[in-house]
């Protein structure tokens, strides 16, 4: 283990030479000094000389050059001190003035495998990237269904009602096919749309009740429309549904691999999948027993809670590459899908009253149920990560927080409110006070027009971002791919502009600096699944996962930070990506 020690302040006087004008900050400039003989001792696999290192480590540092040895960050300083630890093996980067950051940390998302478009198990995009109309919509979906055997399921996902003009109902699916069940699921991924297949296979009529936490859209008549809301579209896993033949292992890891690739092209290095299942994680020890990079957390799904407890798992069961660090609960609907559950009505009318009436749809837990779910996940030692998003879920999901900490005291146990959407000051106030991580959105890009509904007067506190920064609330940031795009430089533009693709700017006032915006995407990461001490700034004994850039995010105009490219992707001092 390499070992620290207390600088003098002659020692410091000696390497006043690697401060120069970089800002390189005193602690940090004395310990390479300090640490430069033993460094020269060992084999130095990597340097990154002449650039523009953004450390993270405390606001503004920057360095010049950065040293690894054994997947471990050795030296960070000037270009000068770092060449001299330059050996006959080393692996030299010439960066040319470009821009390294820390790798960046997705707190949440879902991976999912990524099969070619004839595939009877690919589930093809429908976003605004591949359809821009309903008839678009229609003809790609019909070119599915032409290559897919009849009977089985023609499957899409991502598709945005506000930039379809509405949801696709049964009307617009039958005409992709009456022979082929057809499922696509809206970009919020709580909504999902069916054909008349569907809605016959599974027996859903006009005499089908909403079920608890969900709902059916409806015609004038009472006839469901086919669009089906949070827990209605469970209805829609059914065994009277045919699936798809089961892929072979090599056309699953090779989808897996599709996935993890476009991560790791966007200067992804961890992640956080929220709702794993422990085949999952038998997917991803495969993987990376094949030599996928990527760092992987998880948080299973509360349907796994009984076999982690049968398996006794605890937080930071694992290693540093496959680990989890808790459970994923919902509580609570969709900001996007507009189904969240809110204290003061939606800023739209009601279309089954003709009122302003519309607050969102209820939770299907009780307070009740959920004070003894939190209670059991927290008394195990492990982590809860809490899916809310209007103010009413996330008040009771900080109540039942509170509870589980009163019946069994245990300090440190980061949990975590994923999304907390649309708060308050006094929401704010408890979060704060109970130490709770926040896995915030920063998706107003792609989703802004979705929350023209919720009102002005609530934008100023939708996605605190700026708030919980200026509160010293533990936050962290995510892309929930594919909700939105799984690339840290258009979100980090969220994050500063608050502009949405249509030029609407949604509560200007909690817009945060790009470089606060990289710490949430790196080192807030880090913190948020207790890996704080091994990554998510640039320092000395770190791990070695970092971002080269094509532009510095802290000095180009914010509204191009998303057309900064990812160059060079590191993890562990190994360049697992470089742009072509």
């Amino acid at each position: 283990m390499h070992h620290l020690y207390r600088p003098t302040r002659a020692l410091i006087r000696a390497c006043s030479g690697l401060i120069l004008r970089h800002r390189l900050t005193l602690p940090l400039a004395s310990l390479l000094c300090i640490t430069g003989h033993s460094l020269r001792a060992q084999s130095t696999d990597l340097v990154l000389l002449n650039g523009n290192i953004i450390t993270i480590a405390r606001p503004g540092d920057r360095a010049q050059a950065i040293a690894i040895s054994g997947g471990t960050i050795r030296a960070v300083g000037t270009t000068e001190a770092i060449r001299k630890l330059i050996g006959k093996q080393t692996q030299v980067i010439d960066l040319q003035g470009r821009t390294v950051v820390p790798g960046f940390n997705d707190a949440h998302l879902h991976p999912a495998p990524i099969y070619p478009f004839a595939s009877p198990n690919a589930m093809i995009s429908v976003g605004p990237d591949s359809v821009r109309s309903m008839t678009e919509l229609v003809a790609l979906l019909k070119r599915k269904a032409d290559l897919t055997p009849e009977g089985l399921p023609v499957q899409g996902y991502g598709y945005q009602d506000t930039k379809l003009g509405g949801h696709p109902t049964r009307r617009e699916l039958d005409q992709v096919s009456r022979r082929h069940p057809v499922i696509i699921r809206h970009s919020s991924n709580h909504i999902w749309s069916v054909n008349s297949y569907v809605l016959e296979a599974v027996g859903i009529t006009s005499a089908t009740p909403d079920p608890p936490g969900g709902s059916f859209d409806r015609d004038s008549l009472g006839v469901p429309t086919g669009v089906c809301r949070e827990t209605a579209a469970a209805i829609i896993r059914s065994d009277k549904l045919k699936t798809a033949p089961a892929p072979t292992d090599d056309e699953t890891m090779a989808a897996y691999r599709r996935c993890f690739e476009a991560y790791l092209a966007n200067g992804i290095t961890s992640l956080t999948e929220a709702g794993a299942t422990f085949g999952k994680m038998a997917i991803y020890e495969k993987l990376q027993a094949a030599g996928l990079p990527m760092r992987i957390n998880l948080l299973l799904s509360v349907n796994e809670l009984d076999e982690a407890l049968r398996r006794n798992i605890r937080r930071g069961y694992g290693n540093e590459s496959l680990r989890i660090s808790g459970i994923k609960v919902y509580h609570g609907n969709s900001l996007s899908g507009r189904t969240c559950w809110l204290s003061e009505p939606y800023e739209m009318i009601n279309p089954k009253t003709g009122l302003k009436d519309y607050y969102g749809i209820p939770p299907e837990r009780s307070q009740a149920a959920l004070d003894s779910l939190f209670l059991t996940i927290h008394r195990n030692g492990l982590q809860i990560a809490c899916h809310s998003n209007g103010d009413r879920e996330i008040e009771m999901t900080l109540t039942a927080f509170e509870a589980a900490q009163r019946r069994y005291p245990r300090p440190g146990s980061r949990h975590r409110i994923e999304h907390c959407s649309v708060t308050n000051n006094a929401l704010l106030q408890r979060i704060k006070r109970d130490s709770v991580v926040v896995v915030l959105h920063s998706y107003i890009y792609e989703h802004g027009d979705k929350m023209l509904v919720y009102g002005t007067q609530r934008w100023g506190m939708m996605h605190p971002n700026r708030s919980v920064v200026d509160m010293g609330i533990p936050a962290a940031q995510h892309s929930d791919w594919p909700v939105s795009a799984a690339n840290p430089m258009l979100r980090i533009q969220s994050l500063a502009t608050r502009r949405s693709a249509e030029g609407t700017v949604i509560g200007e006032n909690q817009r945060i600096p790009a470089e606060t915006a990289i710490r949430l995407w790196t080192a807030g990461g880090a913190y948020a699944s207790f890996e704080e001490t091994r990554k998510g700034t640039l320092e000395l004994g770190k791990m070695a996962d970092l971002v080269v850039l094509s532009e510095d995010p802290t000095a180009v105009d914010v509204n191009q930070l998303k057309d900064i490219r990812v160059l060079k992707t590191i993890i562990n001092g190994r360049v697992v990506y470089e742009r072509p």
